[in-house]
């Protein structure tokens, strides 16, 4: 028997609307229809959230949990160069941002220009996250650096955030042009950084 069914169902909550969110919006999605399909009850919503803010805080915050855990599964791998970790980071992002399965797409692209002024809260929390990301990318640079394979990276800080930048750019232009386009160079652009960096060229 289940020990904490409130956890389960707030978490079956913030599964089921990550889905339907990341496909429709955040503004445009009522409560309701999140509740119906998570088959919990309308009335139950303020039990476990106390506003819908509260309640996009959450869903932010798991999204990170669960990308922070794979990022550092790429990033952080033993036994392989950090140019093949940062190759097989963005890899994976080329794969799911240009895939068809829309319960893939990234949230934080999704609804950073809808909620950041909207919430401050929800702004917030994007930041945090996004920082722990870019953390991420930094730490893996400055590995290479360390190991003597990145040599000509000059500010690990600096091209953590051209790259998150680029990255996140492409994601967003591949939306507005319905075309893995600009993923595809977007990728291409960084696998030639990183074969220059990693002298591979």
């Amino acid at each position: 028997m289940n020990a904490n069914p409130v956890v389960d169902t707030r978490q079956q909550i913030l599964d089921t609307a990550r889905s339907i969110i990341v496909s429709k919006g955040f503004a445009a999605v009522g409560l309701s229809e999140i509740l119906a399909a998570a088959g919990v009850p309308k009335g139950s919503f303020y039990h476990w959230f106390r506003s819908k803010d509260q309640f996009g805080e959450a869903l932010l915050e798991r999204h990170f949990e669960g990308y922070l855990e794979q990022t550092d599964a790429l990033l952080a791998a033993p036994g392989q160069t950090a140019a093949a970790r940062l190759l097989a980071f963005f890899g994976r992002w080329h794969a799911l941002q240009s895939g068809d399965d829309l319960t893939e797409r990234c949230l934080v692209v999704k609804l950073s220009a809808e909620v950041c002024d909207l919430s401050e809260s929800m702004r917030a929390t994007l930041e945090h996250g996004t920082t722990q990301v870019l953390a991420r990318l930094e730490g893996c640079l400055r590995q290479g650096i360390s190991d003597g394979e990145l040599t000509g990276c000059p500010d690990p800080a600096e091209v953590a955030e051209q790259l998150y930048q680029q990255w996140l750019g492409a994601t967003l232009l591949s939306r507005v042009q319905r075309s893995s386009g600009p993923l595809d160079r977007a990728l291409a652009q960084t696998s030639h950084w990183v074969a220059n960096q990693a002298g591979l060229t």
